[in-house]
């Protein structure tokens, strides 16, 4: 039977298993700083993953030519690494929601360079196709975790800020990866082999950046993993591009091999869903495609998926093979689209996260999508580099809005959980659709450019039937544009201009069918707390207000016991099957140190407030209660000096385990006096703030400068107190995990200065008042109302100089002592006076 289990008794259960233990700050939002450190090496692993895709598009020709390769070699070099990262995605995807993310992170980066070194190494196009499937592997895990990760530490509101930055790497690697392969392939002494050792470095330094920036905390569970899910449908995608890259030229479209592929990859499929229905922990799990955002996110990724890929793979055979440039300059050719992807994807993330609204982003990405790849399927051999520079850009800023946002708006709608599930199922279908339109669309082009090879040669006549015998010779090879004679060279540039034309064409319908299916996704507000932040609010409760006994008056917080982010969900199926009578719902109740709570009062009640179930727990902190049917419920815990606890639980026909953590309370007390005069300070108002700066309690101070707060949570708070006469005073605190913590707190005097500029005996209205310290640093400035008044509070004892400025301006010295209010007017000379 599965067990899930809240953030604070992850913690518990790390202490136990050796991992780092859970602390209330592990949950508090993380500062930009902070955020930009830990991305700082998932980025440059993020960087690696990027560029080992598109460093061998430009080197292609030349590596699969000196290979021995063909067309079939060339699109399968890419198609391998597409497919194995597709089919890994997922279990990478579904690794992250049980193990460690840094060391899944670095697992991937690990694979990815052993697969890299042995592809520089290769000898034959099916060694290298061997090795990219390596590769393919690490990258899928990059690929994925990147979002995972982000979506672990960064709020869906924050999280198109740095969705940006990585659309900005993914823009940066996508146009410094073809020009760097370029420029390797043209220098001699490099070779095409280190188009696979240079990214190498790159992704040790990612090692050691990650090993030292990023730290997340480690969920330890008892897991299973679907390795039958994950062979199911490995195998179904690979038979299905086996099919599609073959169908046509191997074999027709209709034929016995394509209705037992197909056949055989709809019944490799069928069996996954089997499998994932009856799977502890499904790689996919299927309760997913119940929300329409996933469902119509993830269709909508499928077809993105197939005008990203094609715009990186088939530009620069178009470059090189029609258009006769270097693999330098296809690269440099390219930027057009790299730039209008690296602008959107920034903009957007940087919008997004002001406004919260991104469906808008989608709407225009589809559009933009759907006309770029429209317009190319217009180009030809010969057409204008500035229409050419215009259609990819269409296309780049198309990509751009919907590549990243497609996945936040998924992460947006999954409980903390499933983060790593849903994310993955975005990004394996964007994949999914990269490798089938790479090998679909490749096949198609590798039938189109003969034909059109055919037709030119028809048309020069006589001498077009004796290069033919000259163009045979080559067929099925990627062709060597400068050994052939002009006209030869003219009719296959044209080809290839026409047949690739054709791809993007072809692809066109599939970025309308993007937009389509963004049409009818629901825009929802992007939360506010992060994946982190979400699984650590369904165990900590509100505070209840409590009294002073040294007579301050506490007012409540102001926080609900059940918040919308900490109900969120959590799905969790055991093996058995439901029980006639309801579905049997069993867990534990557990204090510090895992301690059993005995005795403790287990409620359930429906989402409308009403009560469906109630146990008690004991001796060994179990309880055990009955669910009316499937549904979502409420799951609520108290016990004696315990703060309780509230999660959602929905339930799904099957048994249901669920362990709650109770927090202890303890007290937090003090004194308040004046630094100056050590006497107590009455009517201060003390607030006490938790690491996210919510409000936990307020209360004033007593005759005798005393407060009181009991019942917080242990942990670090933040103490501010203020009162009049005296300057604000904030300062940490740690909330001991038992008794009543004790502090003191001194506050220093704070004068005020005021008065009033006139100028020829009326107030001056927007004088500029500036307050000077004796060692001649600026204090404050201020500027006059419409009743020439100005004021400067909470200052130290010392001497000053005010200088009043609108007219000649004015300087006089000024002596502040104690905490008493000061008045000085200012009287400015009129210029002609």
């Amino acid at each position: 039977m599965a067990t899930t289990t809240p953030a604070g008794v992850r913690g518990s259960h790390a202490k136990h298993g050796g991992a780092r233990q859970h602390h209330p700050q592990d949950d508090a939002p993380m500062t930009h700083r902070q955020i930009m450190e830990a991305l700082s090496g998932l980025l440059l692993g993020m960087f690696v993953a990027i560029l080992s895709s598109t460093i061998v598009s430009n080197a292609l020709p030349e590596i699969i030519g000196d290979l021995g390769g063909g067309q079939s070699a060339y699109t399968w070099v890419v198609t391998a690494a597409l497919l194995s990262m597709t089919a890994s995605t997922p279990l990478w995807g579904k690794l992250s929601d049980l193990f460690s993310k840094k060391a899944l992170v670095q697992i991937s980066l690990v694979v990815y360079v052993a697969g890299s070194v042995v592809a520089g190494l290769s000898q034959n196009p099916e060694m290298l196709i061997a090795c990219r499937v390596v590769q393919g592997i690490g990258v899928g895990g990059l690929s994925a975790l990147a979002q995972i990760v982000m979506a672990a530490m960064i709020s869906p509101r924050e999280r198109g800020r740095y969705s940006g930055y990585l659309g900005a790497t993914f823009a940066v690697a996508t146009v410094g990866g073809p020009l760097l392969g370029g420029v390797i392939t043209d220098t001699s002494w490099l070779g095409w082999r280190w188009c696979f050792y240079v990214g190498v470095p790159f992704a040790v330094i990612a090692l050691i950046v990650l090993q030292r920036t990023l730290h997340l905390p480690v969920v330890k569970r008892d897991v299973k993993v679907d390795w039958g899910g994950a062979f199911f449908i490995t195998a179904a995608v690979c038979l299905l591009l086996v099919w599609v890259t073959f169908a046509g030229d191997k074999y027709d479209w209709l034929s016995v091999q394509t209705y037992a592929m197909v056949g055989g990859a709809v019944l490799l499929a069928l069996l996954f869903l089997l499998v994932e229905s009856k799977a502890r922990e499904p790689i996919i799990p299927l309760r997913l495609f119940r929300n329409p955002t996933i469902t119509l996110a993830s269709l909508s990724s499928l077809f993105v998926g197939v005008a990203m890929f094609a715009g990186t793979v088939y530009f620069s055979q178009y470059f090189q093979l029609a258009r006769g440039k270097s693999p330098t300059m296809s690269g440099v050719m390219t930027i057009p689209m790299i730039g209008g992807l690296f602008l959107s994807s920034t903009v957007a993330g940087q919008v997004i996260t002001k406004t919260g609204r991104w469906k808008a982003w989608l709407l225009a990405g589809g559009v933009l999508v759907t006309a770029g790849l429209g317009l190319l399927g217009t180009m030809r051999y010969d057409t204008e580099y500035w229409r050419l520079s215009l259609y990819m850009g269409l296309l780049g800023l198309g990509v751009g809005m919907m590549m990243q946002n497609l996945v936040l708006c998924t992460q947006n709608q999954v409980a903390p959980s499933d983060l790593g599930a849903a994310s993955s199922v975005v990004t394996f279908f964007r994949s999914l659709g990269g490798a089938m339109g790479v090998s679909a669309l490749g096949a198609l082009m590798a039938h189109r450019i003969p034909d059109y090879v055919k037709d030119g040669l028809t048309d020069l006549g006589p001498e077009g039937a004796k290069l033919a015998a000259q163009a045979d010779r080559g067929h099925g090879a990627i062709p060597d544009l400068d050994a052939m004679p002009a006209p030869l060279r003219q009719i296959m540039e044209s080809a290839y201009g026409h047949g690739i034309a054709d791809v993007f064409l072809y692809a066109a319908p599939m970025g309308l069918l993007a937009l389509i299916a963004v049409v009818f996704i629901k825009e929802v507000p992007l939360r506010t707390a992060a994946g982190l932040q979400q699984a650590a609010a369904a165990s900590e409760p509100a505070n209840a207000p409590a009294a002073d006994p040294l007579g301050g008056a506490r007012l409540p917080a102001e926080t609900d016991a059940v918040s919308e982010e900490a109900t969120t969900p959590l799905l969790v199926t055991g093996e058995a099957a439901g029980q006639p009578d309801g579905v049997l719902i069993t867990g534990h109740v557990r204090g510090a140190e895992h301690a059993p709570v005995a005795g403790g009062a287990v409620t359930l009640t429906s989402l409308a407030g009403r009560q469906a179930g109630r146990a008690f727990t004991g001796p060994d902190g179990s309880y055990k209660l009955t669910a009316p049917g499937p549904g979502t419920y409420v799951l609520i815990a108290a016990a004696g000096r315990y703060q309780p606890q509230a999660a959602t639980v929905v339930v799904a026909g099957e048994p249901v385990t669920y362990d709650l953590l109770l927090s202890g309370t303890s007290g937090l007390a003090g004194l308040v006096r004046d630094a100056g005069t050590g006497t107590p300070v009455k009517a201060a108002m003390v607030v006490v703030t938790d690491v996210r700066g919510d409000v936990l309690a307020t209360a004033t101070t007593s005759e005798l400068g005393g407060f009181l707060f009991g019942d917080l949570v242990p942990g670090p708070v933040t103490l501010a107190v203020n009162a009049a006469g005296h300057r604000p005073h904030a300062r940490p605190v740690e909330v001991g995990t038992t008794g009543v913590t004790r502090i003191e707190v001194e506050l220093s005097p704070g004068a005020e200065v005021q008065g009033t500029v006139h100028a020829g005996g009326r107030p001056l209205t927007d004088a500029r008042i500036t307050l000077v310290d004796a060692a001649g640093n600026v204090v404050a400035l201020a500027t006059t109302g419409a009743d020439g008044a100005y004021a400067f509070t909470d200052l130290d004892a010392g001497e000053y100089t005010v200088i009043a400025t609108g007219y000649p301006p004015a300087a006089t010295a000024l002596t502040v002592t104690g905490s008493d209010a000061v008045g000085h007017d200012i009287e400015l000379a009129h210029p002609a006076e």
